[in-house]
């Protein structure tokens, strides 16, 4: 891509800095705002050394750094200040909140939908149509600072369509199941079943999914229709 192809910043101007580091490659329709950087070499590694793509129509906001060696879909979005290490695979339809953090190693399938000031460490898998909170931690080692702690990282597995709400902590290799929901503040400590609802510290089971009700009278449930959609849970699919 040369400077002649280059998607301009979305604000304050043209010539606001920014950095894109050589081996990145930036979809039809890309915007990038003010002071972010795209394809940041990895240690060990020379710029240029690592590819990094981005898929058509992204948007990269302010103070973002994106590290080589990402392979990104369209439709992609940042807010500001967002942290995305090396050797990731995110899907098209991702969105990351401001001053989120996601480590190396990460898996985003399409439409996952990440909250501000989230920490995604290493190896974590968010499948698709997931939904994580603002503030949620994962964690990924068991026992920090053991000698051999590199040798068995596990990240959460979050399953399709799964949420997962503000200020929750998930322990390092946990799944969250299809379509389960992990109230706010939540603090989960083992698997959480497909279309389960858990809270507290440690979080769970106090109902299931299907059994949530609109307290506005808007529907008959929040989840009805799309609960139904997922093969594996059981629960009834929304009259409406």
């Amino acid at each position: 891509m040369n400077d002649r192809t280059l998607p301009q910043p979305v604000a304050p101007g043209a010539a606001t800095p920014w950095i894109l580091y050589p081996g990145v490659h930036l979809g039809e329709g890309a915007t990038v705002g003010a002071f972010c950087e795209i394809g940041v070499p990895p240690r060990g590694h020379e710029a240029g050394d690592l590819e990094t793509h981005i898929g058509r129509q992204a948007v990269i906001r302010s103070h973002t750094v994106i590290y080589a060696s990402n392979d990104i879909g369209d439709g992609f979005q940042t807010g500001h200040g967002v942290l995305i290490r090396e050797a990731n695979s995110i899907g098209h339809r991702v969105s990351i909140g401001s001053h989120t953090v996601v480590e190396h190693h990460v898996r985003l399938a399409d439409g996952v939908r990440i909250h501000s000031q989230a920490f995604i460490p290493e190896f974590s898998v968010i499948e698709e149509e997931a939904w994580i909170g603002p503030n949620v931690v994962f964690t990924n080692a068991i026992h920090p600072r053991c000698p051999r702690v590199k040798d068995c990282l596990r990240g959460p597995i979050i399953r399709r369509g799964a949420k997962v709400g503000a200020n929750a902590t998930l322990l390092p290799g946990v799944e969250v199941g299809e379509m389960a929901l992990v109230a706010a503040g939540a603090v989960v400590t083992r698997d959480v079943p497909a279309g389960a609802v858990v809270a507290g510290n440690p979080a769970r089971v106090v109902k299931q999914v299907a059994e949530l009700t609109c307290p506005y009278g808007l529907l008959e449930g929040p989840y009805g229709e799309q609960y139904a959609v997922f093969a594996g849970t059981t629960g009834k699919e929304s009259s409406q």
